[in-house]
């Protein structure tokens, strides 16, 4: 593995990136990447403040000649999804990012690398830098966990941005201007129980989905990928043999598309044989169905030791029915914008511990009234389940303004340098740009990055070319920035 970044360019948005991957920074855990960000910008000779919600903040005046126009205020999160694949050995709260060049592309091993939002963060950091530069004035803003709650765009107060421009460094394709995001809501359902012994005559079995590509709930959810708790449950309600889910442990982060799951079934002892062939056989069953999507997709069970206690059989089956009649995937394709996921819903989490099953999903949409119908869809399919639901965490999306004069001076940066127009649309992930917006009513907001595949998960890896060309047309743009 080539772990040699010194010929890689921008050399200074490399230097930072690799500094933070040695530097455990999941979300919630930021403490030891903020302290890097303040010293760095401090050993700059700027300013660095902290509020309450944790965001970071720093300001750099205008090179001479350039104060008359209009400010820009770079943002990106410093938080990043903890993935990692189950037989890596690996703790995200101690162990340094494992970053690696392979070909074109920089990844990591066996986990995720963090270049979602560490590239836009290192970017902020080589401009804040770099001297050179020839800019307007230029606001710094790096906000906290974004990738479990937007906590410090919620938490972000106004009036301390003085800028008239917000440039998200928070997408993931090289030549896309994004223009427009998805709002998203939590569903958060409960199940009670009180654990019961196993019913005499019953055998144990451990069914285990894994092999899935996951990835980024939003993004990835156009690509119709399958979902590891769905796969699981209904094989579950498909099977003829009486089951009883005795614990299940399925998915993994809220905006993940659940890669593996797995769960302790109980059945007869007799019926153990019959339902190992059926594991078989539904196992090709997905294989034809999701062929070229999924193409590593593995389902298998194998005989395990009983457990003393055990989900009531009752419960077990309306957990069954509720699990297979909730939606998940995209549910809707916006008109304006083909190709586009308009409305969808991720089932990311199903988890029993011994007294509760949780239950987790997503809701991502453009359209707020299809949000809310979407959640009390998923609401009902539990009510007659008997669980309980919580609809939280809801936030607007970011609607598209396409008179924006710093879309139009974009276009004109990025057909300058490189020949052609940039591609606009809007995404079906949760930007900051909508709830940094609200707080600040008259922001012109554009988002874009470099090409960054398979956000979330393990595979994740950012094309080195297109940093390059992302850099470029950055600094392009601070230098062509509309005149206030």
């Amino acid at each position: 593995m080539n772990r040699d970044f010194s010929g890689l360019k921008p050399a200074l948005v490399w230097k930072h990136f690799v500094a933070m991957c040695a530097i455990p920074h999941p979300s919630h855990h930021e403490e030891k990447i903020r302290a890097y960000v303040k010293g760095e910008l401090e050993r700059m000779g700027y300013t660095c403040t902290e509020d309450e919600a944790h965001n970071l903040y720093a300001r750099k005046a205008a090179t001479p000649g350039m104060e008359d126009r209009k400010g820009i205020v770079l943002q990106a999160h410093l938080d990043m999804v903890p993935q990692k694949n189950n037989d890596k050995v690996f703790d995200f709260e101690k162990d340094p990012i494992d970053c690696y060049i392979d070909g074109d592309w920089v990844t990591a091993d066996g986990t995720t690398l963090g270049a979602d939002n560490g590239i836009g963060a290192a970017a902020i950091l080589a401009v804040m830098e770099d001297k050179t530069l020839v800019h307007g004035p230029v606001e710094a803003l790096f906000t906290a966990t974004e990738e479990t709650g937007m906590d410090g765009a919620f938490g972000l107060k106004g009036g301390l941005l003085q800028g008239d421009i917000l440039l998200n460094l928070d997408s993931e394709t090289e030549g896309e201007l994004y223009v427009g995001c998805a709002g998203g809501m939590d569903a958060n359902i409960v199940f009670n129980y009180a654990e019961e012994a196993p019913a005499a005559g019953l055998k144990a079995v451990e069914l285990t989905v894994k092999g899935l590509k996951g990835g980024h709930s939003g993004i990835q959810i156009v690509a119709q990928r399958a979902n590891a708790n769905k796969t699981m449950f209904r094989l579950l309600y498909k099977t003829e043999i009486p089951v009883q889910v005795a614990a299940v442990d399925g998915g993994g982060l809220r905006n993940a598309i659940p890669r593996e799951a797995g769960a302790t079934v109980l059945m007869p002892a007799d019926k153990v044989a019959a339902f190992l062939e059926e594991v078989k056989a539904f196992e090709q069953l997905i294989i034809k169905e999701y062929a070229g999507i999924e193409d590593e997709v593995q389902i298998f069970a194998k005989e395990t030791a009983m457990p003393e206690k055990c989900i009531p059989a009752a419960l077990s089956e309306k957990l069954i029915r509720a699990v297979v009649a909730c939606p998940d995937g995209a549910q809707k394709m916006s008109l304006a914008m083909p190709g586009l996921v308009q409305t969808s819903t991720n089932m990311a989490r199903v988890v029993s511990d011994g007294s509760t099953i949780k239950i987790q999903c997503l809701l991502r949409s453009s359209v707020r009234s299809e949000k809310e119908a979407l959640g009390d869809q998923i609401k009902a399919v539990f009510d007659m389940a008997g669980a309980t639901t919580e609809l939280s965490g809801s936030y607007d999306g970011w609607n598209p303004n396409m008179q924006s004069p710093i879309l139009k001076a974009m276009r004109e940066s990025y057909l300058a340098l490189y020949g052609k127009e940039p591609a606009v649309t809007a995404i079906h992930a949760g930007l900051e740009c909508g709830i940094i917006g609200s707080n600040y009513p008259n922001l012109d907001m554009i988002s874009f990055g470099p090409t960054i595949c398979y956000p979330h998960s393990p595979d994740e890896k950012v094309e080195i070319a297109s940093v390059e060309k992302f850099f470029d047309f950055l600094t392009h743009t601070l230098k062509n920035a509309p005149a206030k």
